[in-house]
């Protein structure tokens, strides 16, 4: 039993799982390696055997090797999950513009390390606080898609549409995905927040959708539908930490330990609609995490 506090000091305990959880997409390269590897130590009192980072060349990195250093001092401190955590690179929507020689070079070279284990997170954001126009977005999304399928990696991809209601970005994903050709090895649309008719084109293609902390939202209704509807063999969890703790610690900084109660929620919602057991649901989170990133089963389990 792990129990987790608010900035209030309200006590809150972690909900048991039957199978064990994965965070398929938590930010944790700008913590220290003593700090970051604090949180996977809980993660892991949490139930968390699988654990993967998403690295920006033309962000988080400006050096492959300091990165790398990051990662195994991170990884030595955690203890059994840092053996089970692995990380993904490639360029944000935010920073396609900056997608230039020098920061290919980084994310070949990121990509070159055996404990990466796919690219992302790349895709389209038409949000308000990205200023690139989408042909650039588009671009880079394309050129790293390209990467990935020459090396037989998986994608995860970010996706932000305009406004609620406009699935601009969705729709354009899939014409590129369409044109490149989804990646053999997995897509994933890292954290999902819209309801079935969005996603059904997307896992109808195969790709995975990866629910977080929204999920668990009073108003979320529709991306509780959608993980109702999902497949059961495409359903991934995430937290997006340090972004959008999930209730009951919503506003709380996010950390790994917390992808319990968006798990919790997952299972719940398909126990309650579709009559699955919570047992069944957990399992199968398990199952499609170990093959998306092509792991058997993690070392330490």
């Amino acid at each position: 039993m792990l129990i987790i506090a608010d900035k209030k000091g309200r006590e809150y305990e972690l909900p048991p799982a039957s199978a064990p959880l994965a965070d398929t997409h938590g930010h944790l390269s700008k913590r220290t390696p003593e700090d970051a590897a604090a949180a996977l130590m809980r993660a892991h009192a949490a139930g968390v055997r699988l654990q993967a980072i998403p690295v920006d060349p033309t962000d988080d990195v400006p050096d492959a090797g300091a990165f790398f250093a990051w990662f195994e001092e991170t990884c030595a401190r955690a203890g059994e999950l840092g053996e089970n955590t692995c990380f993904i690179a490639g360029a944000h929507p935010y920073g396609a513009a900056a997608l230039d020689g020098e920061a290919l070079a980084r994310l070949e070279r990121l990509l070159d390390h055996p404990r990466c284990r796919g690219v992302g997170e790349i895709g389209l954001d038409y949000g308000p606080w990205n200023e690139l126009p989408p042909d650039v977005q588009e671009a880079a999304f394309r050129i790293q898609l390209r990467i990935a399928h020459e090396r037989g990696l998986p994608v995860e991809l970010h996706l932000r549409d305009p406004n609620e209601g406009t699935p601009t970005a969705h729709i354009d994903a899939l014409r590129i995905l369409r044109d490149e050709g989804v990646p053999s090895a997995g897509c994933d649309l890292h954290c999902f927040t819209s309801g079935p008719e969005v996603m059904a084109p997307f896992t109808d293609s195969g790709c995975y959708i990866a629910f977080g902390g929204a999920i668990t939202f009073g108003r979320s209704d529709d991306i509780r539908a959608a993980a109702a509807a999902c497949p059961a063999q495409l359903m991934l969890t995430e937290t997006d930490c340090p972004y959008m703790a999930p209730v009951p610690l919503r506003g709380e900084r996010c950390e790994p330990a917390m992808v319990a109660f968006t798990a919790a929620c997952v299972a719940d919602v398909r126990s309650e609609v579709l009559g699955v057991s919570r047992a069944d649901t957990y399992a199968a989170l398990w199952e499609n995490a170990c093959r998306f990133f092509s792991l058997r089963a993690p070392l330490g389990i």
